[in-house]
Parts: structure tokens; C-alpha cells; sequence
């Protein structure tokens, strides 16, 4: 289902004709609701960079939104996956900013002053050499309303078409029935794609810590 096919689809079932902005609005608050209850594989990106002991602050990319796995690369190419800890540990355990070492850990620290709208990562300790390190996160994928064609509208049309029914008759003030029954069949359509997102596609996930659902 692409984008004309879905906005056709919600004036049609909610028998009501909408402004280009207001069909816009449902569907990415529908998007946004599917893409924070299921983790696709489709909304995993991995990107590279390097830390220093000069540069010892890692920013996160502009469409950062939570983090799956960080891990260092040293010059050998062997990979060291970083546990996930709060900055008070980090300063703790490494309370002497000029320590240096092979960072074991990792942190979301804030924004950084050169760019305050963007995230960025504390290592611990402080590394001792040049190492690349590859990021894998969670991030938001182009909207279906700009793109036409998503991954989510050509795979599971039925969660994204009810998402958007609820916020138009949530926008229509509709009945309390219809209400319900659009809800209803939003949560059914979404139970099945969790099943297929943190089911079928995550059971050999290495890491216990990611959201996985038992499949029957």
C-alpha cells in the first residue's frame, strides 16, 4: 500500500474527506505509535566513526533515537562490545579524566556545546589509542507521507491503515462504538506484526536485553 492507496483508504472508511496536512498528521502519529511498540529489523542503521584520547566524546547521529549495541574496533579488526552504564558510573569507576585504557563502557551523555540539539556518548575509561567503533540504533525511517513506499506499507499495510483510522476519528470525534471498534482492530493488526518484528525475526537475537516475544 503506498501513500495515495492509504489516505484513499481512510476517506473511505471513515466516509469523511480531509486537508492533505491533517491525513499527513495521522499517518506519521500512526508511524510513530507502530515504531516505538515493535522493533523492525527495518528500523535498525549502523553507522562507523572513531574515538581518540584527544576526541574522547562520541556524537550520535541526527537521527539517533536509543542504541542497540556500540562496539570498539581495534587494529587487528576484533570487536569489543561496550556495556551500557549510567555517566555517574563512568565517573566513578574512572574518576581521573586523564586515565586512558581500552573503554569497556559507554554512556548517553547529552548534548555536547557545539551542538546542543544532538546527543552524544561518554567512554570509559577514556581511550588510549585511535579505535573505530561501529554503532548500532534504533531511528526513525522516512515517513511513508514523504517516501510514498515504505518497508512498513508494502509488509503490513493493515497496522499502519487502522493507526491512521484511530487518529482520524480521534480527530473526527467520532462515536465511542466506532472508536472501539477501530482500536480493536488496530491492536489485533499490531499484536500479529510484533509477532512477526520481536518474534519470528528475534529469536536467535543474541543479546537477552532486546525486546522478544514468544511465536507458537
Amino acid at each position: 500500500m503506498n501513500y495515495s492507496e492509504l489516505t484513499t483508504a481512510i476517506q473511505d472508511y471513515t466516509e469523511n474527506t480531509f486537508g492533505a496536512s491533517d491525513l499527513a498528521t495521522f499517518v506519521e502519529q500512526a508511524e510513530q505509535r507502530i515504531y516505538n511498540s515493535i522493533q523492525f529489523p527495518s528500523l535498525r542503521k549502523n553507522v562507523t566513526g572513531t574515538v581518540s584520547s584527544t576526541t574522547p566524546y562520541l556524537s550520535a547521529p541526527d537521527d539517533y533515537l536509543s542504541t542497540y549495541s556500540l562496539a570498539i574496533i581495534n587494529g587487528s579488526g576484533d570487536y569489543t562490545y561496550l556495556l551500557d552504564k549510567d555517566v555517574n558510573f563512568i565517573r566513578e569507576a574512572y574518576p581521573n579524566t586523564s586515565s586512558t585504557g581500552l573503554p569497556k563502557y559507554y554512556a548517553l551523555f547529552g548534548a555536547q556545546s557545539n551542538d546542543i540539539n544532538e546527543l552524544s556518548f561518554i567512554l570509559g575509561p577514556k581511550p588510549d589509542s585511535a579505535y573505530a567503533v561501529e554503532l548500532h540504533y534504533f531511528y526513525y525511517p522516512e515517513s511513508i507521507v514523504t517516501a510514498s513506499t515504505t518497508w512498513l506499507g508494502d509488509n503490513f499495510d493493515s497496522v499502519l491503515l487502522y493507526g491512521s483510522l484511530v487518529e482520524a476519528y480521534t480527530f473526527m470525534k467520532g462515536e465511542a462504538d466506532m472508536m472501539q471498534l477501530y482500536n480493536g482492530k488496530y491492536n489485533e493488526a499490531l499484536q500479529l506484526a510484533k509477532r512477526l518484528g520481536d518474534g519470528l525475526e528475534r529469536q536467535d537475537a543474541y543479546r537477552s536485553g532486546q525486546a522478544r516475544v514468544p511465536v507458537t
